[in-house]
């Protein structure tokens, strides 16, 4: 692939991110009470004002991560919306009657009154990557502190005693392991470590390479298959719950890189249906999300930054060119050109199902975490032909 071709992606990659920061600060801002609005209709108007803590995590974080790495995006309204979102965790996303002082809700009323509070660490998760993401621009030593004595409590909560999320274990039930909580802890573990170093550090490392063998453990069938939920030791569940599936998480994970050491290929290519969740082996599987046979925004985002990634470690020519037909196709249906970001929910054939721009689960993440890796890749891609 030409230089030249690689420069357009790069070039449209920065001017989609621009755009798609432009609409998140004009829209999602609520400056009464502080945080961030994320059921934002088609043309930016709000639908709905409850706050997720998921994605006021994730939106302090982006704007954090954009604000400390990309000179462009070093300004100052931009930490100020971080430090009003980072505000409001900190005032109200703890639930200091739940049972623990580190569980946090799910959903927020507007004015930041629990509404819902879900038994899984992932508010929990999102809520360290915010505050350590924010400290680092702050400096603020006691959010870094409040980061790391979180991420104790979670690794406390997977690895020792989870009922602390209030799930009990039932007698009928059998323990299963998700791919997406290992999955979650390594990314913080990579957010608490990055750029530091002593006794912390060597801590985390640990706790690393017990989320990698945990990851390792999704690869069944002699890598042709990763599956999203095994059980405690490592093996195929029968049943529905053995046959779920996950594009999305798949991506996301280091198995984007660990499956091409493992000789497994990546198993979400453009054209096939890159939902959250999808059938295997073609039975059905319970409690499957509706979408299964949709085309959702955020396996085209994890799969954009996989190949790319991918080809930027091994050079092989056929990532690149798979990374260039999700491309296509990921612009050309998800893309909004008229009022800026993308669609989150496509039908199969690739038509706008429902065309609003954020909900309880499409907030300022995954698009811009997307855009923003691509263009960092290309970057380095770019520079190392160059010189």
């Amino acid at each position: 692939m030409s230089v030249e071709k690689l420069q357009r992606y790069r070039e449209q990659m920065r001017t989609e991110l621009d755009k798609v920061v432009e609409f998140w600060q004009k829209y999602s801002h609520d400056t009464q009470y502080g945080g961030f609005f994320t059921c934002i209709g088609k043309d930016g108007k709000i639908y709905d004002e409850l706050k997720y803590v998921w994605l006021q995590g994730r939106q302090v974080w982006m704007y954090c991560r954009l604000y400390r790495t990309m000179e462009r995006f070093n300004k100052p309204e931009i930490l100020e919306a971080a430090k009003s979102g980072g505000a409001f965790l900190r005032r109200f996303a703890r639930i200091p009657n739940s049972g623990s002082p580190w569980k946090c809700a799910f959903c927020l009323t507007r004015d930041g009154k629990a509404l819902k509070v879900q038994r899984t660490i992932f508010s929990e998760c999102f809520y360290v990557m915010a505050m350590d993401e924010l400290a680092r621009v702050t400096g603020d030593k006691d959010m870094q502190a409040e980061a790391a004595q979180m991420m104790d409590q979670l690794v406390h909560w997977v690895r020792v005693d989870p009922s602390g999320l209030g799930k009990p274990q039932l007698s009928g039930d059998t323990p299963v392991c998700s791919m997406a909580v290992p999955m979650m802890l390594l990314c913080l573990v990579q957010q608490l470590t990055e750029a530091r170093s002593g006794e912390e550090v060597d801590k985390y490392r640990e706790v690393g390479g017990w989320c990698v063998k945990q990851i390792l453990q999704h690869l069944q069938r002699g890598g042709t298959a990763i599956l999203e939920s095994v059980s405690s030791e490592g093996k195929e569940l029968p049943g529905c719950a053995g046959r779920l599936q996950n594009p999305g998480d798949t991506l996301c994970t280091p198995l984007k890189e660990i499956s091409l050491d493992q000789g497994c290929s990546i198993p979400v290519l453009e054209g096939q249906n890159t939902s959250g969740f999808c059938f295997y082996l073609g039975q059905c599987v319970l409690f499957s999300q509706l979408e299964w046979s949709m085309k959702l925004w955020w396996p085209h985002c994890e799969a954009l930054i996989a190949y790319l990634m991918a080809y930027s470690h091994t050079k092989e020519p056929a990532l690149l060119e798979r990374f260039s037909q999700v491309y296509d196709y990921t612009f050309s249906h998800f893309s909004d050109a008229e009022n800026g970001e993308w669609f989150g929910y496509l039908t199969q054939q690739g038509k706008v199902t429902l065309d609003f721009k954020g909900g309880p689960f499409k907030g300022f993440f995954h698009v811009p975490r997307c855009l923003y890796m691509c263009e960092k890749i290309l970057d380095s891609i770019l520079n190392k032909q160059e010189s």
